[in-house]
């Protein structure tokens, strides 16, 4: 399905840096942009009404620009919104990081011949970054100075490199690219191959400890310094599978897969966990995925059993109105280093040097018996109160240290996990809640005998005097009806930060990498690239336990 936009603009605060028209009769920057500083916060698709014909705009905010489609017709918003994350990515990439201003009004003619090469007619066609350097001419510092002292750029006499250039990049238009997302003649020194999985969890808790929602968000991120058109097959791995089909774990495991054009989609339906594919130069996603990480649906009447259970490093709990005025709370972290199927982490010996590097990810080669443990890293419980919380006192942690920031009303509490082999057990962390001003009592008397109570009983500060009852418990009903107060006080969730290195929640590993040799190009006889494989997961407060 085609995607179709009618103009592209760029806003910088006040002014239009740039606006190009590719069909239809779109709104000029003029109309635009006041109907969009109207809607605060502005949001990624707005359909304006008022405009003739009605228009709708497509917005992306990278830094201090705002980057906007505009079309009059119906266009899936997500392909616009990631055309005009595309634009930003090939615009740093041929004017230079940052993207500004200064430099779209200092190069304005490469942009306007990207806008052309990567949509014809309003047309979405080319966003790659490697075809279209065979297609746009940049000129090059020289060639502007020369142009600006009147003398012709592409002389044969004065630039012979540059005409050079141009009849190449010429003959390569006319011609095309072979591989879109490859450049041609690609040469490394150095023959590298690094894939870095990454995943974030989403795991959220009922009140009762149940999980009622656990997901993973994989990516698989591919670097490629090799020369030449490699042709490579990976072969991926998931816990679940049979001797007679590996790939039924996979299958069951990767859920919703999203690929990089380069991946030959027919090899993947023919073989689940077979990624064929010629890599771009250098960085780029190569696939996503999804994983739903639920032992068992929401409706079954059984608990799932101890071998089906959710495995994380982190898991934190929240005790609220406690202690004698129902002003005090505890968080529990239960910390678990012990990763399944990973040998467990050890206390380095006293022959360890500082400066010694080892391997801790392979491709399930003879270097993975040597492979280090997954390590926990980065543990910080966030705890969100309400905002009619004055302050957090009397913060009482085990292990770590924990501050209350008064401008987001959050207890942050940092666990470190440097001695990875004494991380595992339970922190805990206890605090008292305080109020806004004058909310326990008219003239501060409740709360003085809150604090004086540490010291002398009720009778003698004569603060409930003799009119104070006692309920069935024995308690005071004076207490009983603070009680109430207080609770809208208590935060009503517990949220987990952390990553662990060398550990993916789906289970997800690559088994192989191999370079098809006979189905390469240029790599040269004899050569054997350096390949190497990182697990990563990352949990940024996505496991969180609520209380309502």
């Amino acid at each position: 399905m085609s995607v179709a936009i009618e103009a592209f603009y760029i806003f910088d605060d006040q002014i239009c840096l740039l606006e190009h028209v590719y069909n239809g009769r779109p709104p000029t920057a003029k109309d635009l942009l006041p109907r969009l500083r109207e809607q605060t916060p502005r949001p990624a698709v707005l359909h304006l009404p008022n405009l003739n014909p009605p228009t709708n705009a497509y917005t992306v905010l990278h830094g201090g620009l705002s980057l906007v489609c505009t079309s009059s017709k119906d266009a899936p918003p997500q392909a616009v919104i990631d055309f005009l994350y595309r634009v930003v990515d090939i615009f740093e990439d041929f004017l230079g990081s940052p993207l500004i201003s200064t430099k779209i009004e200092e190069n304005y003619e490469v942009v306007a011949q990207l806008l052309v090469e990567m949509c014809d007619g309003g047309i979405i066609c080319n966003t790659e970054g490697n075809a279209l350097r065979e297609q746009v001419e940049v000129a090059s510092n020289l060639g502007k100075l020369f142009a600006q002292v009147g003398l012709p750029g592409s002389s044969p006499s004065v630039a012979p490199t540059t005409l050079a250039a141009s009849l190449k990049a010429a003959s390569s238009t006319a011609n095309g690219p072979a591989i879109p997302w490859r450049k041609s003649n690609v040469r490394h020194t150095s023959n590298e191959l690094y894939v870095d999985l990454v995943e974030s969890l989403s795991v959220i808790y009922a009140p009762s400890g149940r999980p009622i929602s656990a997901r993973a968000h994989g990516s698989i991120l591919f670097t490629a310094k090799i020369s030449g058109v490699p042709d490579l097959l990976m072969t991926l791995s998931a816990p679940g599978g049979t001797s007679a089909s590996q790939s039924a774990g996979l299958a069951r495991t990767m859920q919703l897969p999203s690929f990089h054009p380069s991946v030959r989609l027919n090899r993947w339906r023919d073989a689940p966990g077979e990624l064929s594919f010629v890599p771009p130069d250098g960085k780029f996603m190569l696939a996503s995925y999804e994983t739903d990480l639920m032992p068992s649906p929401l409706n079954a009447d059984e608990p799932p059993l101890r071998s089906e259970r959710i495995f994380l490093p982190v898991v934190p709990e929240l005790r609220t109105n406690l202690g004698r005025n129902g002003a005090d709370f505890e968080a529990r972290v239960a910390l678990n280093n012990s990763f399944p199927g990973a040998p467990p982490p050890q206390k380095p010996g006293p022959s360890t040097r500082a400066g010694s590097v080892t391997t801790p990810f392979s491709f399930g080669s003879a270097a993975g018996a040597n492979s280090s443990a997954p390590t926990l890293e980065a543990v910080m419980i966030s705890i969100p109160f309400p905002d009619n919380v004055r302050s957090v006192t009397e913060l009482k942690p085990s292990r770590g240290e924990a501050t209350f920031n008064q401008f987001s009303n959050v207890v942050e509490w940092r666990i470190p996990t440097k001695d990875g082999f004494s991380v595992s057990g339970l922190a805990t962390l206890n605090g008292t809640v305080t109020g806004p001003l004058g909310s326990d009592g008219d003239d501060g008397t409740e709360i003085m005998s809150q604090t004086l109570s540490e010291y002398y009983d009720d009778a003698s500060l004569g603060v409930h005097g003799q009119g104070a009852e006692l309920n069935g418990n024995g308690n005071s009903t004076e207490k009983a009806r603070r009680v109430p107060n207080v609770r809208g006080l208590m935060p009503q969730s517990i949220a987990a930060s952390f990553a662990v290195k060398g550990w993916l929640a789906s289970g997800i590993k690559v088994s192989s990498l191999v370079v098809d040799t006979k189905r390469s190009k240029g790599l040269g006889d004899g050569v054997k690239p350096y390949k190497g494989v990182k697990y990563l997961t990352i949990s940024k407060s996505g496991v969180e336990r609520r209380l309502d």
